[in-house]
């Protein structure tokens, strides 16, 4: 896990964040709970293991622009994941962070963080049961 590209780091508390590198392991969190803030989607599966670790994966699709603009959302989506998922990541979950056209690259960048703490916070929150009709 060397390089520029990856996400792997130790936390102060010991939690490690991993960089989800399969296909399924995507659509597995696809699959799971989805929070949609004003400029990121984010994503969120709980593993159900004790690795001890964080998953964090980063896309962008081509609607987000070229590629400069997509490599740019994406160095900004990783920079918030490695300041903020070691603290309000949950172990043994997996988050994946979705570029959104225009607002990630154009956001200003503590209003990234702001957005991604928000969706984190609604996805762990207790979920209310559904009203009978």
């Amino acid at each position: 896990m060397t390089g520029a590209a990856a996400i792997s780091q130790d936390a102060a508390d010991g939690t490690r964040l991993e960089t989800l590198r399969k296909r399924a392991q995507f659509l597995a969190a696809a699959r799971a709970r989805k929070q949609v803030v004003q400029s990121m989607i984010v994503q969120a599966r709980d593993r159900r293991d004790d690795a001890g670790h964080v998953g964090v994966g980063i896309t962008c699709s081509r609607k987000v622009g070229n590629a400069v603009t997509r490599n740019r959302a994406k160095r900004r989506l990783r920079a918030l994941a490695r300041e903020v998922l070691p603290d309000l990541g949950h172990s043994g979950w997996d988050y994946v962070l979705i570029g959104r056209p225009g607002v990630t690259v154009e956001r200003p960048y503590g209003a990234l963080r702001d957005d991604l703490r928000e969706a984190l916070a609604r996805l762990h929150a207790p979920r209310r049961p559904k009203a009978r009709q």
